[in-house]
């Protein structure tokens, strides 16, 4: 079976497509259009039809629109009700008349897919899906008497700011199938809540959650005591969520405006409050399945200190989250949904990875039609392992895009972890505030004597390590305030590229870790094609662009020869 998933109902328009139960593609509409979250300066841009990340999607499968047997899309207006949302109506009919006429827009945007069986999948069971469907449990499931459906049963645990009328969505995955345990009726959410209160701050709601997360850091959580009145579980896995005005604490800020020490307490106090709560929901969970693996999914599952915390203080010996855990992960889970209703056998997640890729040929060509001096070193990993040696900010663009909001070795600005001040170098390439924190890649075999107390490995991102005393001072450019960094560990068998730029560098340096962020620039998306980022290599001063095995280097840096000219 042939199945397209589609989100294109709040923000990350994107699209996927499962072939035979096995994930073929996914990518978000941001990638091609280059409007970040899919959102435009207009009221009705979240409702964005993913249009061209679904003829790429189609064309990675090898399909074309006519041979897709259904469309799976991440949203069931059926399901909207409007009485006790806290919603406006007459928004929500707009919302839900577009999610109903889904079927008409996706045939005019994309001819030949008014052939395929179109299916609504609830929103929080989309989330769901590409968790607990998509996560790489196995053999460690036989391993605990698990045995049913390969060990990959498990504990599903989704958490946003809403879907058609809930926010919340706890249950298990068992033989394939979704047993729902408990959900939350809107207005509750928690999700919402940390929209709010990102809003408050100064920064753009739907968007910029992971900024307050990382401004915790900074304050101390005094105002939680009242939070914990007004934010609360319930005796049936739910929770209730009336923060009310946040002024009572500290003053809104205005974009751009200073940052004082009461919002840094405030966002400190809302990300304890929410962790607590995550750990009073996830025990419930467990003491309700007994699994002892879960999978997390929705907006809040891009927490990762909150995700820390759920590995290391709950019982469950393995936590898994999706690296597309927004709603354009939805996509992909709705797709993945209906081909384990339909009876397909269905894969976990190959890996993030599944995005735009382009040939050594065609990047070559596309580098002498821009007319770019470039060169091919004997190996890439050798060249760019010199120039972050020399502390060099080096752009890496290699394979296939990623899926999802964080770089991770595809489309990423690489820099020396030794150099305290390349944190402030990188955050004004790249337009960023001060206090947020770079994240270091480092080699899986060495993650263990540098970082401690966060899961390993941890491939996507989506938990946070204390660093070793020991190497602090050694690699002072990715430990944050709190002692602690988001690490990326990379399987050198797995991603040998990868795994080689860190061994050479490791050669030169004494350091298995390097800075990996994301290549944008402020309000950007990722780069995902040659010609995104040759235009950010010329709009700001990265050194050298590694580009398949192509080295572009900045004017009056030593390289060597001009390949292709």
């Amino acid at each position: 079976m042939r199945v397209l998933g589609v989100n294109a109902v709040f923000h990350d328009p994107a699209a996927a497509v499962v072939v035979d139960g096995t994930t073929a593609a996914a990518a978000e509409e941001e990638r091609f259009n280059r409007r970040k979250h899919g959102k435009r300066p207009v009221p009705f841009s979240a409702w964005e039809l993913p249009e061209q990340a679904i003829r790429w999607c189609l064309e990675r499968a090898g399909l074309d629109a006519a041979d897709v047997d259904a469309v799976a899309y991440s949203y069931a207006p059926e399901l909207v009700r409007q009485e006790g949302e806290g919603q406006d109506p007459g928004w929500e009919d707009l919302r839900t008349t577009y999610a109903r006429r889904a079927p008409r827009f996706l045939a005019s945007a994309v001819p030949g897919l008014d052939a395929a069986d179109f299916r609504f999948v609830p929103h929080h069971v989309a989330h769901a899906a590409s968790a607990g469907l998509a996560a790489p449990f196995g053999a460690e499931g036989v391993r605990e008497g698990n045995g049913a459906n390969g060990g990959r049963d498990c504990a599903v645990l989704v958490v946003d700011g809403r879907g058609e009328s809930g926010s919340y969505l706890a249950g298990a995955y068992r033989n394939g199938k979704l047993d729902i345990l408990a959900d939350q009726p809107l207005p509750h959410s928690l999700g919402l809540m940390y929209e709010d209160l990102t809003q408050h701050l100064g920064f753009l709601r739907s968007s910029d959650e992971y900024k307050v997360m990382a401004l915790a850091s900074y304050g101390t959580p005094r105002f939680v005591g009242p939070l914990r009145e007004r934010v609360r579980t319930t005796e049936k896995g739910g929770f209730i969520a009336e923060p009310g005005d946040w002024s009572r604490w500290a003053p809104p800020r205005p974009p751009g405006r200073e940052m004082t020490s009461q919002h840094a307490d405030l966002a400190a106090s809302v990300q304890r409050r929410l962790e607590e709560v995550l750990l009073e929901l996830a025990g419930w969970l467990y003491e309700r399945t007994g699994q002892r693996r879960l999978a997390m999914a929705g907006g809040i599952a891009l927490n990762c200190v909150a995700n820390t915390r759920i590995a290391a203080e709950t019982p469950f010996s393995r936590v898994w989250v999706q690296p597309a855990a927004g709603d354009a992960g939805t996509a992909l889970g709705a797709a993945l949904h209906h081909a384990a209703e339909a009876g397909e056998h269905v894969a976990p997640m190959p890996g993030a990875d599944l995005g735009r890729s382009w040939e050594e040929d065609e990047i070559a060509e596309l580098l002498r039609e821009a007319a770019v001096p470039f060169e091919r070193p004997d190996d890439i990993a050798e060249a760019v392992a010199d120039a972050l040696a020399a502390d060099r900010m080096v752009a890496w663009f290699q394979g296939r895009a990623e899926f999802g909001p964080r770089a991770l070795g595809r489309r990423s600005l690489l820099a020396h972890p030794g150099r305290l001040g390349n944190v402030d170098r990188l955050n004004a390439v790249k337009g960023r505030e001060r206090f947020r924190p770079v994240a270091p890649m480092v080699r899986g075999e060495r993650a263990g004597e540098v970082f401690s107390r966060g899961p390993l490995p941890s491939p996507y991102m989506l938990f946070v390590h204390d660093v070793a005393p020991a190497w602090r001072d050694r690699i002072p450019a990715v430990v944050h305030v709190d002692g602690t960094a988001r690490i990326q560990t990379v399987d050198s068998e797995a991603e040998p590229l990868l795994g080689r730029l860190l061994e050479r560098f490791e050669a030169r340096t004494g350091l298995p870790v390097v800075i990996n962020t994301s290549l944008n620039t402020a309000g950007r998306p990722m780069v995902d094609s040659p010609r995104d980022v040759l235009e950010c290599f010329g709009a700001t001063p990265i050194d050298l662009l590694a580009i398949g095995p192509f080295a572009v280097r900045r004017s009056g840096r030593p390289g060597g020869g001009v390949y292709g000219r």
